[in-house]
């Protein structure tokens, strides 16, 4: 026991230094050594935290090319400035890794990646195993924006892999809810609910608004929105390359904060469940739309991106004729249901409060719907309405009926996945560990069953107050005495509506 303890420290800090300890070298950094890394989306939260770890437990990587196309008039080399700055990096930074990353000018919706033809060669006889991780993730793209992105990208990409000279794999990332039309879904790929090419064809050839009118048609095979469409089909066309190009497809289902690295919360965005849990920590949501008997399929990012570079390995190294797929998720392998999400998270949002506060938290879940726009009237609403007039007494900017109706389409967007249920199989993603060294397993986590929902929910909303809010742990003090005065608040403004009601009761 004594040795397997000092084995892993050893790798641990082999990990954090960078140093390449030929005793201990794990298999799946001599897969990666001396190889380069082509990644798409890199700039979106999977593909940061991807980047971070290649870096930081890949160390004989030679290069990470990273596609990255202009946006609103920064240059692809602004982009990754700026993305390197990013806190995600801080474990790297003074390590001198980061000038292994490069940045190439590209695009996925555009013709042939949109890439140079100097930047086309040299990923051509340089990259060794790409990460597919770029997709249009809102819920509601409309069908011609999906399409391109989603799934002609995914063949553009494909079309790209098919010239490389030292390519080993190809992960494509998925989603778990790629059938969503199903309630049952196995680890292989599906036919799609349309003919890709058909599809790619008329997005090709017709104008915007006639592919719209293919939207109604394609939702009625029980998809929710153009985001499961579109990545359906791009599986279908990853799996007609299973005998040319060592591919591989990863889906993962909710992708959450950190559970342990880079660091444990960090998480740089609110869409989704993040959004949801820091408005109920902050006391502005108080009814949802959700069966809070279902289970709630959410993955770890750190577990996500563990999984995308452990399976290029295992791709490489055990794949078998068909396409392997991988559901990375967690309903199957460490359950936790709605109910159980929501306690936990207003356990932790009244022990670790932020100075953001806007009520005492309480809400509730519901699938009755005319129950739910009476809450949302009263609780979500009128309180919106007279905080905005309250913020135009003071001359300010009336913000709160805008961030209410914000949100009120997003959780439409969402009620999909709050009211339906899927059982995942995860033979092959089990796989993944099991096939680890002991070394490998202490430097990539892949498996979910080893984490606790009460520990993860309080790292998560300590993740959201420290990288979402960026709220100081300085504050904290002064917050849990805010959240105090809401209670009274709260405690004195039910009593006053009982005695108005008891006053009308007694006045008939």
């Amino acid at each position: 026991m004594g040795s397997i303890i000092c084995l892993n420290e050893a790798v641990l800090r082999m990990s954090k230094d960078g140093n390449n300890n030929r005793g201990l070298e794990s298999t799946v950094q001599s897969f990666y050594e001396g190889g380069s890394v082509l990644v798409t989306g890199a700039t979106g939260f999977v593909g940061k935290a991807l980047v971070e770890k290649l870096l930081r437990s890949c160390p004989g990587l030679e290069t990470i090319f990273l596609l990255i196309r202009t946006k609103k008039g920064a240059s692809p080399q602004e982009r990754l400035k700026e993305l390197l700055q990013n806190k995600v990096f801080d474990r790297v930074r003074d390590s001198g890794c980061l000038q292994k990353v490069c940045a190439v000018a590209g695009d996925v919706m555009e013709p042939g990646l949109g890439l140079s033809e100097e930047d086309k060669t040299r990923l051509v006889t340089q990259v060794t195993v790409v990460f597919h991780s770029a997709a249009t993730v809102k819920f509601n793209e409309t069908l011609h924006d999906a399409v391109k992105l989603n799934t002609m990208g995914t063949q553009a990409v494909i079309d790209l892999c098919k010239e490389m000279q030292k390519l080993q794999a190809v992960v494509h990332v998925s989603t778990a809810y790629s059938n969503a039309n199903r309630t049952e879904v196995d680890e292989k790929v599906y036919p799609p609910p349309a003919n890709p090419d058909g599809i790619m064809q008329c997005v090709k050839h017709l104008s915007p608004e006639l592919v719209e009118s293919l939207t109604t048609m394609l939702l009625a095979n029980n998809h929710p929105n153009t985001y499961t469409i579109t990545k359906a089909m791009a599986e279908s066309i990853v799996s007609q390359q299973a005998d040319i190009l060592p591919i591989s497809i990863v889906r993962p289902s909710i992708v959450t904060a950190a559970w342990q690295e880079p660091f444990p919360g960090w998480v740089d965005n609110i869409s989704g469940i993040t959004g949801i849990m820091m408005e109920i920590g902050r006391g502005t949501i108080r009814s949802i739309i959700c069966d809070e008997k279902y289970l709630v399929d959410i993955i770890p990012v750190d577990i996500v991106v563990d999984s995308l570079i452990v399976a290029a390995w295992h791709t490489a190294n055990f794949r078998k004729g068909s396409v392997p797929v991988y559901n990375c998720t967690s309903g199957s392998l460490n359950p936790i249901y709605w109910h159980e999400l929501g306690k936990l998270t207003l356990k932790h949002s009244l022990t670790m409060p932020s100075k953001y506060q806007q009520w005492y938290p309480g809400f509730s879940f519901t699938t009755n719907r005319f129950k739910h726009n009476i809450k949302d009237l009263f609780l979500h609403t009128f309180p919106a309405f007279i905080t905005d007039v309250y913020l135009r007494i003071k001359g300010s900017k009336p913000i709160m009926l805008k961030l209410c109706q914000r949100f009120r389409m997003a959780a439409r967007t969402g009620e999909f996945f709050a009211l339906h249920e899927w059982q995942f199989c995860c033979n092959n993603q089990k796989a993944l560990d099991t096939d680890l060294s002991v070394a490998d397993k202490v430097l990539f986590h892949t498996d979910v069953a080893k984490l606790g929902w009460d520990e993860y929910i309080k790292i998560y909303m300590s993740g959201i107050r420290r990288y979402i809010l960026k709220d100081s742990p300085d504050t904290l003090k002064s917050s849990l005495q805010k959240l105090n005065r809401l209670l009274w608040f709260q405690r004195l403004g039910k009593l006053f509506c009982v005695f108005i009601l008891y006053k009308l009761l007694w006045l008939r």
